[in-house]
């Protein structure tokens, strides 16, 4: 039995509410870190108080000034760790490609003939004859002569063969 297949409008109405869902969960999670974001704020920066006469507001000012400086050194000793360990990062990753070795590529075939692999192997100085032929040990070929029955009448030869067929007729 087969499963019936679903249609692709109950599909799509199903796309859109999985997608509007996901949406309002994405503007949940916005609203959270925005309320995190204001309660940091107002535990760790409170509203300056600039009541007070002239001194007062100026020694707020050097503080403030002392404050940022204190915070600009913590930003860069954090972004000068955030790059060590990014080379650290990066030097691992060299040394985990290094392990595994490198993919050797598969090879295409290609036609050459043993002469221009040997040339392209040892170069143009180099002149290997690859005739083989021209190392092999010369054999004389001895001929064999079989006798010739040729020269006799061939009226001959032909009873001589059929009285053979008589021969094997009567057995």
């Amino acid at each position: 039995m087969s499963e019936k297949k679903m249609t692709s409008s109950r599909r799509h109405h199903l796309k859109s509410l999985i997608l509007q869902i996901a949406q309002n969960w994405l503007d949940q999670e916005i609203k959270e870190a925005d309320a995190a974001k204001e309660a940091y704020m107002a535990e760790n920066c409170p509203p300056p108080d600039l009541s007070g006469d002239q001194n007062a507001l100026m020694e707020y000012c050097k503080k403030l000034h002392g404050l940022i400086d204190k915070l600009d050194e913590e930003r860069y000793d954090i972004e000068a760790k955030v790059q060590k360990t990014d080379k650290e990062i990066e030097d691992l990753r060299i040394k985990v490609v290094d392990l595994r070795g490198v993919k050797k590529p598969a090879l295409k075939k290609v036609r050459m003939s043993a002469d221009t692999m040997l040339k392209a192997l040892l170069g143009t100085k180099h002149t290997v004859n690859m005739e083989l032929r021209s190392n092999l040990k010369q054999v004389k070929k001895e001929v064999k002569e079989e006798p010739t029955e040729a020269v006799g009448d061939w009226r001959k030869n032909i009873e001589d063969k059929a009285d053979r067929k008589k021969m094997f007729e009567s057995a």
